[in-house]
């Protein structure tokens, strides 16, 4: 194999799923409708309650819907990496990668590539609603859109890597549902997208340390940071480690010697 062959497959995968997003616009729409909800409803209604204090990387008070703006973004692109796990199911049981997965390209390429490509739908998604949500006079520094690109890819990345690990383990698109509110729940709402670490210590020291370890809360404290021009390192490592974590046991996982492929023989041959 060349290397002009990887680059085709890569273009090829990344490709069919931009075109398969455009195409769909039903997901687009449902992919903002959640969090515009959030924005909009929710957050009208907890201003008045919960006051956010001065704390980093903001150094004034803000209102609530300012605070929740990344931890939305984070919505978007954990439940876009839930998306992509879904179509990676149903590809790989009657679609595009039940051939792909026994071409001669390595595995590891194959899920890469997918990766690449759900991430690349799930920025696209984040851009879109801090469009909306700028026209709704939440504004970051202008250059803050440019910092937070890398952010918005590590992160999209890591929660897509997860949802590819989970994806070697579900062998229906039946079990899909249950699997998928016992990951996404959990790793929302145990995290700071929707309260200060602070504030949730307040209430419960138990739950503040599953937030501060959860590696969601990670990823949106790294979108938090760049979107006003700061870096947080804590975020950064902590957010790549699990991106590997995850990313390694997914490729295991879809190994048809050793991983959860041949245990349910969905591996080629």
């Amino acid at each position: 194999m060349r290397l002009l062959h990887y680059w085709r497959a890569t273009i090829g995968i990344v490709g069919r799923e931009l075109l398969r997003f455009l195409h769909q616009r039903e997901r687009f729409v449902s992919a903002l409708v959640r969090p515009l909800v959030w924005l909009f409803v929710f957050a009208a209604g907890f201003r008045a309650a919960l006051g956010i204090a001065i704390a980093p990387p903001y150094e004034t008070y803000i209102l609530y819907e300012v605070y929740i703006t990344p931890g939305l973004l984070g919505m978007i692109l954990l439940f876009n990496g839930m998306q992509s796990s879904l179509s990676m199911v149903y590809d790989r049981e009657m679609g595009s990668m039940r051939m792909l997965l026994v071409c001669p390209l390595p595995r590891w390429f194959l899920l890469c590539s997918k990766l690449i490509a759900g991430t690349a739908v799930g920025v696209l998604q984040s851009y879109a609603f801090l469009g909306i949500a700028w026209l709704y006079d939440i504004q970051a520094p202008l250059i803050g859109y440019v910092w937070i690109l890398p952010a918005l890819v590590l992160a999209g990345m890591m929660l897509g890597a997860l949802g590819l690990l989970l994806s070697s383990f579900i062998k229906q698109l039946e079990n899909f549902a249950g699997v998928m509110n016992f990951v996404i729940f959990p790793l929302f709402f145990m995290s700071t997208a929707l309260y200060p670490l602070w504030k949730i210590k307040e209430s419960s020291e138990v739950l503040s340390t599953l937030a501060q370890y959860n590696p969601f809360s990670q990823a949106v404290e790294l979108i938090r940071f760049a979107l006003y021009e700061q870096f947080n390192q804590q975020a950064l490592i902590f957010t790549g480690a699990a991106f590997l974590l995850f990313m390694g046991a997914a490729i295991m996982g879809y190994n048809p010697s050793k991983g959860m492929m041949v245990k349910k023989g969905g591996g080629g041959d």
